[in-house]
C-alpha cells in the first residue's frame, strides 16, 4: 500500500513561484523503487501530465511547462517535489502525486497510487 500527501498550493500572482512537496508513505516496497508523477485537473478539464521522474532520476515534462517547472526527489525523505517558476493563470489546478512501479508513463489511468491534490490557485 501507498499513500501520498501533496502540500505547498495556494495562491499566488502571475510570475510567481511555488514548491509543492509530496510524501510518500510505502508499506512493502520502498519509495526509490517508484516512478513518481505530477499531475493536474482544472475545473471541467480532464487530468493531464505536468512532470515525471523515474526511480533512476529520469525526468519528464509536458510541454506546457518544460522550462518553467522542475521535478526532483529525495529518497531520503521519501518526498517527490515540483518547483514551480514563471507561473500563469492557466496553471491554476488542483495538483496531483501519483506513483507506479514499473515504468514512466503519461496516462493518468496507468498510475495506480495517489494523493488527495493540493490546489494552485495563480492570479492574474
Amino acid at each position: 500500500q501507498v499513500q501520498l500527501v501533496e502540500s505547498g498550493g495556494g495562491l499566488v500572482q502571475a510570475g510567481g513561484s511555488l514548491r509543492l512537496s509530496c510524501l510518500c508513505a510505502a508499506s512493502e516496497r520502498t519509495f526509490s523503487s517508484y516512478n513518481m508523477g505530477w499531475f493536474r485537473q482544472a475545473p471541467g478539464k480532464e487530468r493531464e501530465f505536468v512532470a515525471g521522474i523515474l526511480w533512476s532520476g529520469s525526468t519528464d515534462y509536458a510541454g506546457s511547462v518544460k522550462g518553467r517547472f522542475t521535478i526532483s526527489r529525495d529518497n531520503v525523505k521519501n518526498t517527490v517535489y515540483l518547483q514551480m517558476a514563471s507561473l500563469k493563470p492557466e496553471d491554476t489546478a488542483v495538483y496531483y502525486c501519483a506513483a507506479r512501479l514499473y515504468g514512466s508513463s503519461r496516462y493518468p489511468r496507468e498510475y495506480p497510487y495517489w494523493g488527495q491534490g493540493t490546489q494552485v490557485t495563480v492570479s492574474s
